[in-house]
């Protein structure tokens, strides 16, 4: 898969080449599927059950997003307050 961004912002597709090298080496690189629908529900079990809830994500401090926003809502907040952004540039 070629890259996804524009010609000289190496890092605005970062993220997004992330997850497809994570789903190339978790699931596709792993199994064989009979059919284009069973390979499709694979890839939506893989997206919805898998990586966005149980996977743990070094964006997170290696916490699953489901723990990740069990703290977060934990966590008592001033009024007015906002969370920040996972990813921060600077």
């Amino acid at each position: 898969m070629g890259s996804m961004g524009a010609v000289g912002s190496a890092l605005d597709n970062a993220m997004a080449e992330s997850f497809f090298a994570s789903l190339q080496t978790e699931l596709l690189d792993r199994h064989t599927w009979p059919t284009r629908d069973s390979l499709r529900t694979a890839i939506f079990d893989y997206i919805e059950i898998f990586y966005n809830r149980t996977r743990r994500h070094s964006s997170l401090d290696y916490l699953s997003p489901l723990e990740f926003e069990r703290r977060e809502l934990a966590q008592p907040k001033a009024p007015g307050a906002k969370l920040l952004p996972v990813h921060q540039n600077g």
